[in-house]
């Protein structure tokens, strides 16, 4: 009987992806897609505004869990997002805050029906760059100067996977190298919590539990004050530096 609560959250929230999606916000992808005249930005605007409404409902299902979302991090243009990564909700609290966003997606998810049209439009980046989609890797990476300078923003996941260990792991350095190519600043931000929530490994969200879901801006560096000359490796060690001082999930403060 305990995990009613959460079976019932679950189907609802798998409800409005499937439905609303098709009922409603299908109808609208579709006339963007043939009369927008800037497609993708027109889609990721879609995006945003379907998990904004995915997590309104699950906030509304799910009281114990409080919320803190920093209200700066939606003032964010025009730069390079790096956060840690705990659950599968991460990826999508932070479209539903970011109107326009980019992001690096597992290749698998090109390859599935409706979704992985969704994710081309919406001009999101493979995470590999051989065989078939490695052009249109390159393509977006050659694009990303004009698209931060309209105000875009590309969030990343620096560690490449999900870790709810208490420390970072390794960081993939190539977010860093598209930093100093476009001298464009790199916010860092800090989740917690959000896997007490939905949980790694499990499918049924965690309803029952009293739990603060956190992310915050802790730092925020600037590779176009130093003319370039900062190389992606210091980079990355800044960011390791302000996520290890200031990023207290990482710490054992969750």
């Amino acid at each position: 009987m305990d995990r009613i609560s959460d079976v019932v959250v679950t189907l609802v929230c798998w409800f409005y992806f499937i439905f609303a999606f098709l009922l409603f916000f299908s109808f609208f992808y579709l006339a963007v897609f043939f009369f927008a005249r800037d497609r993708e930005r027109a889609f990721q605007y879609l995006d945003h505004l379907f998990f904004k409404g995915f997590f309104w409902l699950l906030r509304t299902l799910v009281p114990r869990h409080i919320w803190e979302i920093d209200r700066k991090i939606r003032e964010i243009h025009g730069a390079i997002i790096v956060c840690n990564h705990l659950s599968y909700l991460d990826p999508l609290l932070l479209i539903s805050q970011l109107p326009q966003n980019k992001t690096i997606v597992k290749t698998k998810f090109f390859h599935a029906p409706v979704f992985g049209w969704l994710l081309k439009v919406s001009g999101y980046l493979p995470a590999t760059t051989e065989g078939a989609h490695a052009k249109r890797m390159i393509a977006q990476v050659e694009n990303m100067g004009s698209y931060f300078k309209n105000g875009g923003n590309l969030f990343v996941f620096p560690e490449g996977t999900r870790n709810t260990a208490s420390h970072l792991g390794d960081f993939h350095r190539g977010v860093f190298k598209i930093a100093r190519m476009y001298r464009c600043p790199v916010h860092v931000l800090s989740l917690c919590n959000s896997d007490k929530l939905f949980t790694p490994g499990k499918f049924f969200f965690n309803t029952r539990v009293h739990n603060h879901i956190r992310m915050k801006s802790i730092g925020c560096l600037d590779p176009g004050v130093d003319a370039g000359r900062i190389s992606a490796t210091a980079l990355e060690k800044k960011v390791r530096q302000i996520f290890e001082s200031d990023g207290s999930c990482m710490e054992g403060g969750r």
